[in-house]
Formats: C-alpha cells, structure tokens, sequence
C-alpha cells in the first residue's frame, strides 16, 4: 500500500500532537508528586533527586560515547546555563509545595515570554509590534492569575514568575548553544551539572527519606525525563504552532490531580489567565517559525521580513 504525503504528513502530525499530550499528563504527574512528597523531603532535595534519577535514567546513551558527547567549545555556556536551570527548578519546586498547582503551572507559561523578552533585551534580538504585543498580552494574564490588590500576596505565586523569568533566561542559552552543539551535547551537560548543583542545597536541609519517599522520588526523576523526551519528539514530528497549544492541557491536569490528590479547587481567574498566557506564548512561537522559514527562503527581501 502506497500513502501519499498528505496522509503521512497528517499521521505525523497527529502522532506528535499524542507525543505532547502524554508529555503534558507526565508533567504534570511529576508536579502532582512533588507536592505529595514534600510532607517529607525538602523541595531543594526533591530537585536533586530529580536529577540524580535523571542521570542514571539517560546514562546508558551517554557513556558509550561520552567523550565525543562532552567535547565542546562553549563549557562556560554549559555551566552558565546548568546554574540557571538549577536555581529555576529549586524556586519552582518550591513553589510547588506552597502554592496551588494550577497557579504555578498557569504561571510557569511565561517563560517563553520571557524568554522573548530577554533575548531582545540583552542579545539584541529584534521583537516587532505583534511580538510585543503578544508578551504585554501574556503578562496580562499574569496579572489575571495573581490578582494584587484583589487576593492576598502569594510568596508561591511570585516565586513561580521568578522562576519562569529565570527559565526563560535559561531557554536563550539552550538557543545560543544550539547554533553549536548537538541536542546529545547539551542535554549530556544539563544532566551532569545539574546534579552536583543541586545537591549543594540540598545539604542544608537534608533529611534521609523513607522507602515510600526514594519510590516517589524515582517516579518524579522518571516521570520529568520522560516528560522532556515526549515533547522532543513532537517538537521534532510537527511544527511548533501544531503543537503548543496542547501544552495548555497541563492546566487541566493538575487542576483534576489538585482537586483529587489536594482537595484544591481553581479559581476562575487561574483559568483565565493561563488561557490568556498561553495564547499568547504560542502565537510567538508560531510567529517566530513564520520569520525563520521566510528567513530561510531565497530571494529578495520583501516588508514581512520585518520582526513583528
């Protein structure tokens, strides 16, 4: 049986939106567990154990190959990027313990934004009107999550913009080295920074955990490089505009697993707002994916190559 492009074409796209979905249960399994095993283990613990598990998870791939997968020109990058990434995780995690799940997730959708934001910035990027745009109309929607003013000040709220702030600062770095390492590379140096990292933390509030405690543990670690390998996998089977918008089921997720697990119940603006913020996250990602296939195409340059 011969299929033509239009039908491989349509069952890749839809094996990466399956790809995306099960990344989005995976991850927000993972945020679920964190708030269930801090009762016992530290968030900054959880953390390194995220990354310990998650060593050992990729290692058979890695040590094969080690020394050509550590080879690189950009170590300062690494350590630079492992460091935020690793200050990232400890505020979200912690985040995670004190605030409802479906306020830190809906927040953690700003990243991208920031992201944006920090590459224009400090690289010099250039971000037009319709990208503008779109992350003033994102952190509107933060605002719509956090309502000051209205609700009382929530240190797990603001901890969790912080951190995707921080996170977004981490993704300019993951796009900086990917002009020069392969993907193997960089996440060969993310997980072996990251765990002698967050383990220094981890020191000052160490407490031995309990059986029950390593079984959740070793899910969090299994659950969150699962969870990164599904949305690799999308990512590379479909566009990102295809995709994205699925990483809104997250919101969903955690509100059934909050509800169920944490007899919590989201506020109406938590919806909202995300909504709000994760629109606004996907249409930069679609617009920037309009501008690099214009970019990449040869011939003269016309008004829509503009950075809007």
């Amino acid at each position: 049986m011969i299929l033509d492009s239009a039908t491989v074409a349509n069952a890749s796209t839809l094996r990466a939106i399956g790809w995306m979905v099960l990344s989005t249960v995976l991850f927000s399994t993972m945020h679920a567990s964190i708030r269930q095993v801090s009762a016992g283990v530290h968030p900054f613990e959880i953390a390194f154990f995220r990354n310990l598990f998650g060593v050992l998870v990729v290692a058979p791939w890695l040590v094969p190959h080690l020394t050509a997968t550590l080879r690189t020109a950009r170590f300062r990058l690494h350590l630079a990027r492992a460091a935020t990434n690793t200050v990232a995780m400890l505020m979200f995690f912690t985040a995670l313990t004190i605030a409802p799940l479906t306020t830190v997730t809906a927040l953690a959708f700003t990243a991208p934004l920031f992201a944006t934001a920090v590459a224009a910035l400090f690289l010099h990027e250039p971000v037009g009107l319709r990208r503008g745009a779109a992350i003033l109309v994102g952190f509107v929607g933060a605002i719509v999550v956090l309502r000051p003013g209205f609700e009382a000040f929530s240190f797990g709220g603001a901890l969790s913009l912080v951190a995707a702030l921080i996170w977004g600062s981490a993704l300019v770095m993951i796009r900086m080295l990917g002009r020069t390492e392969s993907s193997v590379t960089t996440t060969a140096y993310m997980s072996l920074l990251m765990t002698p990292m967050s383990f220094v933390p981890a020191l000052f509030v160490w407490t031995w955990p309990g059986w029950s405690d390593l079984a959740w543990l070793l899910a969090i670690g299994l659950a969150g490089n699962a969870a990164q390998l599904c949305m690799a996998q999308s990512l590379k089977e479909a566009d990102t505009a295809i995709v994205m918008p699925f990483d809104f089921l997250k919101l969903l997720w955690v509100a059934i697993l909050g509800y169920w697990w944490f007899a919590e119940i989201p506020s109406p603006f938590t919806w909202l707002g995300g909504a709000i913020i994760s629109a606004s996250a996907v249409y930069i990602a679609w617009r920037e994916r309009q501008l690099a296939k214009h970019r990449a195409t040869p011939g003269p340059r016309t008004s829509i190559e503009k950075p809007l």
